[in-house]
């Protein structure tokens, strides 16, 4: 195992990865009056984590907080790769991303939808999802292979 293999990339795209797993157990939404209900958290003034307040999609944003780790995992073991390194990563920083949004801005969980806001936690997922993609393209640039400008042999 050679950790000297890790470039800039992989490791804030790893540090990413860390920070949106910790977010999953942070308090993602607060509950406002005492009729809101978002999965077994009841309001008023209450607050729920993402773990509770997530039901499929906190799988899929763990499976996305995992990604950076195998990559790395595989790179400092010295194993080959098919594709280009960062490449997959990045695709799970995106779905991620756009699942966070989602659940955050668009679409919040819960009822009455008025009186459920975003905490402190959704932060947190929204910086860990910036960091893996940043990381992620970061590495895909430098690995990515030479193009030639148009014309040239």
């Amino acid at each position: 195992m050679d950790f000297k293999r890790l470039d800039r990339g992989e490791i804030i795209a790893t540090v990413g990865g860390i920070v949106l797993g910790i977010s999953l157990i942070l308090d993602w939404f607060t509950l406002g009056n005492k009729n809101a209900l978002l999965n077994g958290c009841h309001g008023p003034s209450s607050h729920c984590s993402g773990w509770h307040s997530l039901s499929i999609i906190r799988f899929l944003l763990l499976l996305a907080a995992v990604a950076p780790l195998i990559l790395a995992w595989i790179i400092v073991r010295g194993h080959a790769l098919s594709w280009p390194r960062g490449e997959l990563t990045a695709v799970t920083a995106l779905a991620a991303l756009t699942f966070v949004i989602f659940r955050g801005l668009i679409d919040k969980p819960g009822t009455p939808p008025g009186e459920i806001s975003i905490d402190y936690g959704w932060y947190v997922a929204l910086v860990g999802g910036l960091l893996i993609l940043t990381g992620s393209i970061w590495r895909s640039r430098e690995s990515a292979a030479k193009r030639k400008p148009p014309g040239v042999l």
